[in-house]
């Protein structure tokens, strides 16, 4: 099987498998994924199969709509890479892409313990990408709303020092989780084109903030918590 096959047999294989997804978790978010890590991988010397197994299966099952076992989504991805008959040194790889590549596993791991490869970066930054920006917003809020979550509270500022597990745990208003999280990708993109690309999508969500505080409270030019 030619690597074309196998990642045309893939994405038929995540169309499938992530029908009737969270809409901020589906087929299409993978898609947007996969169409930044190609981009970026335009400038950097990766494998090309690597990374767009890696973009296609990162969230084939993730941990969030499966009880917090951050196992299935991995296990999921070798079994799949195997039956395709995809070499172990690629599926090897493909794993540990998926298993290090979200904002949570970077919050207590030191250094050494983290798994480095350019492949990562590459779609690391490219996942980041959809988490920034108009989509960046779009996909917060729906997330809230799929898990009942207030828009913003005043009253329940921002855990800037979580734990992992603070962070699974976590139901604050959907507002919290972009200084939480999402403000703090800019400084966080491994690669010069992912954090050119993540520069304009930040600023757009600053200044969405400015203009939801305005509109939550015209009376008072200051509210909202401190950029």
């Amino acid at each position: 099987m030619t690597d074309t096959e196998i990642v045309e047999q893939t994405i038929a294989f995540v169309k499938e498998t992530l029908k009737g997804a969270e809409g901020g978790h589906d087929w299409l978010h993978i898609e947007r994924v996969f169409k930044n890590t190609l981009l970026i991988a335009k400038e950097e010397k990766v494998d090309k199969l690597v990374v767009s197994l890696g973009a296609l299966l990162h969230d084939i099952a993730d941990a969030k709509f499966n009880n917090g076992d951050e196992t299935v989504g991995p296990k999921l991805a070798q079994q799949f890479l195997g039956d395709l008959k995809v070499n172990e040194e690629t599926i090897n790889h493909v794993i540990k892409i998926i298993e290090n590549i979200s904002f949570k596993n970077s919050l207590e791991k030191t250094e050494e313990e983290k798994f480095s490869s350019l492949e990562l970066e590459v779609v690391q930054d490219a996942d980041r990408l959809d988490a920034l920006g108009a989509i960046g917003i779009a996909r917060a809020f729906n997330y809230g709303g799929f898990k009942n979550r207030e828009l913003y509270n005043p009253e329940i500022a921002p855990n800037l020092k979580m734990s992992k597990e603070e962070y699974k745990k976590s139901s604050a208003p959907t507002l919290n989780h972009f200084y939480e999280k999402l403000l703090l990708l800019k400084n966080k993109m491994n690669t010069k084109t992912g954090t050119k690309l993540a520069e304009e999508r930040h600023q757009y969500m600053v200044d969405f903030l400015k203009q939801f505080y305005k509109e939550w409270d015209p009376l008072v030019s200051n509210t909202g918590f401190t950029l």
